[in-house]
């Protein structure tokens, strides 16, 4: 396996002039460790308090992305609204990678908070992250139910992540407007778009793109159905010989849906992208916002424990199958065709119900799946038990093999050693062929 020219393994061993500096050294560094801890140095606050901040680990592998951005590792967190959060977000950033804070329905005021959030947390307060925001076309030949999650603030919304000091503006489940992108390039900041399939590239191409984050249908969230391995050597076919507006550079490609190790970040830079976008694995890690049953969610699930569904946005989501959405995909598939076509979603029927006081019997609860059939009948009703079951936890399939909570850093660490080592392990099985 042949390192791609764009991609660099970078060797931070000392050479061996630097040998005799080095044991030189070292009765220092015995001394210094007791103030710098792997990869942690502490630092003494105003009220002289020692405080530990976490480092990024050094630079192993160099791609257009970790330049791009200035980043030690060709990480980008996906923005999953409260699953992850601007804590993660700063962790991932500090950690090497790059932290991006998504959501949906975001207030100018909520993004404002979330931004001063991400700051308070960031080591380096100029440290580079990014903002993901929902932007499905509305009207037209879009789906009935999509619409605007910015409710006409859209601009406001960009001008506040231009303020902030964002370096990257991500779209998901659409395009943003044409004159978005050339405001966010006059101010320096890269867009990406997320797209699902090869027939999403052109539209992206014809805006302006800086890079695609290309997720195949293994994702979590809104995803399409083209695998992974098929989806980005397609797409970084596609982009061959197109050129970031801003940058001047190729556009650039990040591999999504179902990264969740080293040997996946190997994988993705070998297909032709240069950084990967992960979600589920850090859903599973200490600094996210999760609650509690999300995260035990992820951590629980099997290889056919997640579905795609249509209840929740009208759009293709996957998430953690359960009783209810299985309800909905097999038993009540007509009432689920009439409510899309009407522009309404399934999930907010059920919901707007029990909101307004209609709550269902016992029985009728157990038909769609939102008790356990072994409930007895004569069971009160508790209505918040019943929202907490209405609302999904989203995964990817990677879910199955994602066991183990970590902090971010040890997360960002195992990538990218773990993909260091596949590297030079695929490169130790080429054979030279003789010179003639």
């Amino acid at each position: 396996m042949r390192v791609p020219p764009q991609i660099q393994l970078i060797d931070n061993w000392p050479s061996s002039s630097c040998f005799v500096l080095c044991l030189f050294c070292f009765s220092a560094a015995r001394f210094l460790t007791f103030f710098f801890f792997t990869n942690t140095y502490s630092t003494i606050s105003r009220f002289g308090v020692f405080t530990s901040v976490i480092m990024a680990s050094p630079q192993q592998i160099r791609t257009d992305i970790t330049d791009l951005f200035g980043i030690k590792h060709p990480i980008l967190l996906a923005g999953m609204n409260v699953a992850a959060g601007p804590k993660l977000a700063a962790a991932v950033t500090n950690a090497g990678g790059m932290g991006v804070l998504g959501g949906i329905s975001y207030t100018p005021e909520m993004l404002r908070e979330q931004i001063d959030e991400i700051k308070k947390h960031l080591n380096d307060k100029k440290a580079p992250f990014g903002v993901d925001l929902l932007l499905p076309q509305v009207g037209g030949n879009a789906r009935k139910t999509n619409y605007d999650y910015t409710k006409g603030k859209l601009d406001e919304l960009i001008d506040i992540i231009i303020e902030s000091g964002a370096k990257l503006f991500v779209s998901a489940v659409g395009v943003p407007p044409k004159h978005v992108v050339e405001k966010l390039h006059k101010n320096g900041i890269l867009y990406m778009n997320m797209i699902g399939h090869p027939k999403h590239v052109k539209k992206c191409l014809d805006l302006g793109v800086d890079i695609i984050c290309a997720q195949g249908g293994e994702g979590g969230g809104h995803t399409g159905d083209t695998p992974t391995t098929v989806l980005i050597p397609t797409v970084a076919q596609l982009v061959k010989g197109h050129k970031s507006p801003l940058t001047g550079k190729p556009v650039q490609v990040v591999a999504a849906g179902g990264i969740w190790n080293g040997q996946l970040l190997a994988s993705a830079l070998m297909m032709g992208a240069s950084g990967v976008w992960v979600g589920t694995r850090f859903v599973l890690s200490k600094e996210a916002g999760a609650p509690k049953a999300h995260k035990e969610a992820v951590r629980t699930s099997g290889f056919d424990d997640n579905i795609r569904t249509t209840i929740f946005t009208g759009r293709p989501m996957r998430v953690r199958a359960n009783p209810y959405i299985v309800n909905w995909e097999e038993d009540r598939v007509s009432e689920l065709k009439q409510c899309l076509a009407k522009g309404k979603i399934p999930h907010e029927v059920d919901l707007d119900k029990l909101m307004a006081g209609e709550v269902p019997s016992i029985a009728d609860l157990k038909k769609i799946g939102l008790v356990a059939a072994s409930t007895p009948d004569n069971a009160e009703v508790d209505v918040d038990d019943l929202l907490d079951s209405l609302m999904p936890h989203l995964m990817g399939k990677c879910a199955a093999v994602v066991n183990e909570e970590k902090s971010a850093k040890e997360i960002v660490d195992e990538f990218v050693n773990d993909a260091v080592a596949v590297i030079k392990r695929g490169n130790a099985q080429l054979v030279s062929l003789p010179k003639l």
